[in-house]
């Protein structure tokens, strides 16, 4: 059997410098299951199970029995609510669910196009046909009337722009929130017709 450079079994990949073991990544479970809940009892609920409130071990011999795990789904409710379940389907599930929440809200473009009490037909309509294309690239056009000092007295004014401006892209967009004054600024929010929200 070959003897290894430095004296001992172990081999010595690099001079004297001693073999150290990086630190070990621990994978934190978002849930705690079976053995790892710390509350005394809990409420169990679950398909083909009485729901009701259990002592942990024995809500952990019901899911064993069933050859499932028991998940804690809301550990700050008295007493922690836990649900009889396949963990490892149950956290595809949830993961399933996140990713749908975060692709919707990355496709909602919202474009803003800003407006004067003041405005003229020209440049109106050039806000317009920029708005037709906003809308038709399927993001949501949120126009706004912004009051500059004095010009607040014109609220009114903003008002009928913003409603004009909703009229002019009706058969590209539907209403999603009609005027509102916030501050010095009046929005209005248009939506693409033909989204149902996927």
């Amino acid at each position: 059997m070959a003897q290894f450079q430095g004296g001992g079994n172990r081999p010595n990949f690099g001079g004297n410098r001693p073999f150290v073991r990086g630190p070990r990544r621990v994978v934190e479970e978002p849930y705690r299951i079976n053995e790892r809940i710390l509350a005394q009892k809990v409420r169990v609920v679950g398909e083909n199970i009485k729901v009701d409130v259990y002592p942990t071990p024995v809500a952990i011999k019901m899911a064993q029995d069933q050859g499932l795990d028991l998940v804690e789904i809301s550990p700050n409710a008295d007493p922690p609510v836990c649900k009889i379940v396949d963990y490892s389907k149950f956290k595809y599930e949830q993961k399933k669910k996140q990713k749908e929440i975060k692709a919707h809200a990355q496709k909602t473009v919202v474009k803003e196009i800003r407006f004067g009490p003041n405005t003229d037909d020209h440049d109106f309509n050039f806000k317009v046909k920029h708005a037709e294309n906003f809308l038709k690239e399927g993001a949501k056009v949120k126009a706004y009337v912004h009051f500059a000092g004095r010009s607040i007295v014109y609220k009114e004014r903003g008002e009928i722009l913003l409603l004009k401006f909703a009229t002019s892209l009706e058969e590209l967009g539907k209403v999603e929130a009609m005027p509102k004054l916030e501050g010095k600024r009046m929005y209005l929010l248009v939506a693409p017709k033909g989204k149902t929200g996927k």
